[in-house]
């Protein structure tokens, strides 16, 4: 691909999410989206309807053995992201994964290990990573304004939509969890997390996890597909000061307040254990309302024609499997602690 040429794109899966990724991919900068490929001759039809000038095609074969196609966006069903994204990456093509990268851990590993072999460009659409509340959190949380992180409580639940290949907690954890992993940069010690089956006989929908980061660091995560209300919320509590973002919001989704607890320094008074309580000002930054996927689209292009690592690379698609499988283990073993 010349310098200054547009990257060439293909994406793969026109179901729920194929068509937000042509809407963005198509009107990035510096980026050309000329394939969409399905399976399905309904998805087909309705993709060649909305989009004319595409060329539209059941044929994976096809997009791989195209020389002058330079990326592909793979949103697909989870159990297939393996196999479409190794067979991309051995074409040479760069490869944009949805969430999880894989179902296992080696998978995930094998991927990192042949993008950068054939030094191509592997990311995965953790889009919350890129959306600027968090972008405003990971600022707030860098600049030492929380002080000690103490605890993080998040809470991800709503009616449906139930998958039929993956249960509550790869699907919805992901979203949580790539934003922890931004702002701790780094794994848990260990995790325990408990499910529940209601819907379908084999694929929990209902989970809870906890996390422990050490040094005192503890995080909670609920999801949940049949919660009669749909409640997007992460706290994270600091020793100065602690933040809360609720994704809902229409403004101000994320507020941080100057509240908590401060415990005695002399010595002596705290062998009595004295304990006052902070209640300050609350701020809620500025933050722009700029679309999280059109920066995650923005992104994966830039890192392809300046040959950078994207800050959702497969590293962190294989961070968040080796979580993922930890929990998926500890839910069978009923709770049973995982170590990382």
């Amino acid at each position: 691909m010349a310098a200054k040429s547009p990257v060439r794109m293909a994406i793969v899966g026109y179901g729920y999410w194929g068509p937000n990724l042509v809407r963005n991919f198509g009107e990035a900068e510096h980026c050309q989206v000329v394939y969409c490929c399905d399976l399905d001759p309904a998805r087909q039809q309705r993709a060649q309807r909305r989009h004319p000038w595409l060329r539209v095609t059941g044929r994976w074969e096809e997009l791989l053995a195209d020389k002058e196609l330079d990326a592909v966006a793979i949103a697909t069903p989870v159990h297939t992201h393996y196999e479409l994204a190794r067979q991309a990456l051995e074409a040479g093509k760069h490869v944009l994964v949805e969430k999880p990268l894989t179902m296992r851990v080696d998978h995930a590993e094998e991927l990192c290990e042949l993008a950068q072999k054939k030094g191509l460009v592997l990311q995965v659409d953790h889009v919350f990573v890129y959306s600027p509340p968090v972008i405003k959190m990971k600022e707030i949380v860098d600049s030492g304004r929380l002080g000690k992180i103490y605890f993080i409580d998040s809470v991800r639940i709503n009616l449906g939509l139930l998958q039929s290949d993956v249960n509550v907690v790869w699907d919805l954890a992901p979203h949580d969890l790539s934003i922890v992993d931004l702002l701790l940069g780094r794994m848990p010690r260990s995790l325990s997390a408990f499910g529940a089956v209601h819907a379908n006989q084999h694929i929990e929908d209902v989970a809870y996890l906890n996390l422990d980061y050490g040094d005192g660091l503890i995080a909670n995560f609920h999801v949940n597909w049949l919660s009669p209300v749909k409640v997007r919320q992460m706290i994270i509590g600091g020793s100065e000061q602690s933040l809360i973002y609720n994704d809902l919001e229409s403004s101000e989704k994320v507020k941080v307040y100057n509240r908590g607890i401060q415990v005695g320094q002399d010595p002596e008074k705290r062998r009595q254990v004295l304990i006052s309580y902070r209640s300050g000002d609350l701020w809620a930054p500025h933050i722009p309302n700029d679309e999280p996927l059109a920066r995650m689209a923005a992104h994966f292009i830039q890192c392809i024609r300046e040959g950078r690592t994207p800050l959702t690379d497969g590293q962190a698609g294989l961070r968040l499997v080796r979580i993922l499988d930890a929990a998926q283990r500890s839910i069978k073993a009923q709770g049973g602690r995982v170590v990382l």
